[in-house]
């Protein structure tokens, strides 16, 4: 017989509630254990992986080292990706055992930690350069957003007050979106980041004006 003490993690409050990763986690476990495997106790933590100071985590570290017993896990990634903190708990005795990977070498252990290491700094490196592109855009990020886009387009909204007047007598003097361009820039008005204006930039400003009725043609 053998004796586990069980470490399940999940990175948010929402994964821990619906049970998504949770579920498939305790899947793995019950597919790892023998009839004659005894498992001690269970902890779920809801924490990022990155982070240490891991309250569950350390209670059933400490719970191994109570009962000498063996910490088992579903997935390496789930229990850390980092190599230092990976090694650290294997030098301290613990014996860590996972459902993945059965039956490897402490040595086996390392080189996986090394490749989930790896890969999480992958993927910060793809998240980061995603939301570098996406920024680039224009894209506004974060959960904010909705509020932000409100706040901008009051701005807009405000702005387009402030010139509306002038605006409208060119696009009715120039009688195109080119042209209307040309009148503006001609007359010193500005756009609402200081620039100058373009067709382009003409027809989201008609566009956008409360009132602006007119279709024209370029």
């Amino acid at each position: 017989m053998v004796e586990y003490v069980v470490y399940f993690r999940v990175s948010t409050e929402r994964q821990g509630r619906s049970g998504l990763g949770l579920e498939a986690q305790r899947t793995m476990v019950e597919q790892f254990l023998q009839p004659n495997d005894n498992v001690i106790a269970e902890f779920t933590e809801v924490q990022s992986g990155k982070r240490n100071d891991r309250v569950e985590l350390w209670k059933a570290i400490n719970l191994v080292k109570k009962t000498r017993s063996k910490l088992l896990i579903p997935k390496l990634d789930r229990f850390s990706r980092k190599v230092s903190f990976i090694s650290g708990i294997i030098d301290q005795g613990i014996e860590l055992v996972v459902c993945e990977h059965p039956n490897v070498s402490t040595f086996f252990l390392h080189l996986l930690a090394c490749f989930a290491e790896e890969e999480r700094r992958q993927i910060s490196e793809r998240t980061k350069a995603a939301l570098q592109a996406a920024k680039a855009r224009g894209t506004i990020l974060g959960r904010n957003a909705q509020r932000l886009a409100k706040v901008r387009q009051q701005e807009k909204q405000e702005f387009y007050g402030t010139i509306s007047q002038e605006f409208e007598t060119a696009l009715a003097e120039a009688g195109s979106f080119s042209g209307t361009a040309k009148l503006l820039n001609a007359r010193g008005v500005k756009t609402r980041k200081g620039g100058k204006w373009h067709p382009q930039t003409v027809k989201n400003y008609a566009a956008s004006l409360k009132g602006a009725k007119r279709t024209l043609s370029d």
